[in-house]
């Protein structure tokens, strides 16, 4: 988990390079790693204070380094996809088996819709400057004058896409993150004797990709009780565990992970004195922003 997080500090610093050429990478996986531990107790909350207590430190504008975490999100998106269609042709049997009888259409359609928008805002921001010069400027010119400087600092974020020569490090970098999050369930199969059964590094995969699928459905602080039903899910129905094992297996895994990254990102919050900056983000949520 620690390399993962690592590995993911050092492609966030490949995706700011174009406009941050000398991230620290200590500040970055600091921030990474605080990122994570507020995902543990508020879901997606670390993705806010990731790059605003990163912003800080490094002294760049929040709303460009915000733009990155949508940027990183996508790639992780695109990444599981990849992973997921070569694990599919394996196990289709079982990944169909995965899918709900009944599915929440209004729930995808948000997801999509969100992917449509950071698209929209990734590759054509002329689009985006329309609309604000057609429905917000001719109303108040000093909110579209606020928006649009917001707009192109966040824009700033994506500047990596411009940067083609930096593809096949980003597209290393990603698949290298989700094969090292698989790594620890993979571990774990010799600590239950699933390999046993036959379980391999590929099983590994496709329980990440259905646990990370349940998450995004109906997220929890730190995936609690959402890995654990789905992790137990697949191994009773797929693979012959007993109910109890599956459940204890699920348990250790998440267990191991969710104390280590509570203390990795603590660690760094009381080293970095990073809990002033996160009180003070807090503190400014409650009052009308005034920078950025």
């Amino acid at each position: 988990m620690v390399l993962s997080h690592w590995v993911r500090a050092v492609r966030w610093r490949t995706i700011l390079k174009p406009i941050h050429k000398h991230s620290s990478l200590y500040n970055l996986f600091s921030a990474v790693s605080i990122g994570y531990a507020v995902n543990n107790l508020l879901p997606r909350g670390g993705e806010i204070v990731r790059p605003y207590v990163f912003s800080k430190n490094e002294n760049i504008s929040f709303s460009s380094t915000f733009a990155t975490i949508i940027l990183e999100r996508l790639l992780d998106v695109l990444t599981l996809l990849i992973l997921f269609g070569f694990t599919f042709i394996l196990y289709s049997d079982k990944i169909l088996a995965l899918l709900p009888s009944s599915i929440d259409i209004t729930k995808i359609t948000y997801l999509v819709v969100i992917f449509l928008i950071a698209v929209i805002f990734a590759f054509y921001p002329p689009f985006i400057k329309f609309v604000l010069n057609k429905l917000i400027k001719p109303f108040s010119e000093k909110l579209f004058n606020r928006i649009n400087e917001i707009f192109s600092k966040f824009l700033k974020g994506f500047a990596i896409i411009k940067e083609p020569k930096l593809y096949a490090t980003l597209a290393f970098q990603s698949i290298l993150i989700w094969l090292l999050y698989s790594l620890p369930l993979f571990i774990m199969f010799y600590a239950f004797d699933f390999s046993s059964k036959g379980m391999n590094f590929l099983d590994a995969i496709l329980l990440l990709f259905a646990s990370g699928i349940s998450f995004s459905i109906a997220p929890t602080p730190g995936s609690i009780g959402v890995f654990h039903w789905m992790v137990k899910i697949i191994l009773v129905k797929f693979y012959g565990v007993s109910g109890e094992q599956a459940l204890a297996f699920a348990t250790v895994n998440h267990g191991v992970n969710y104390l280590l990254q509570l203390f990795l990102g603590g660690y760094f919050i009381v080293v970095n004195k990073s809990w002033k900056t996160v009180l003070n983000f807090s503190l400014s949520k409650q009052k009308p922003a005034e920078s950025e």
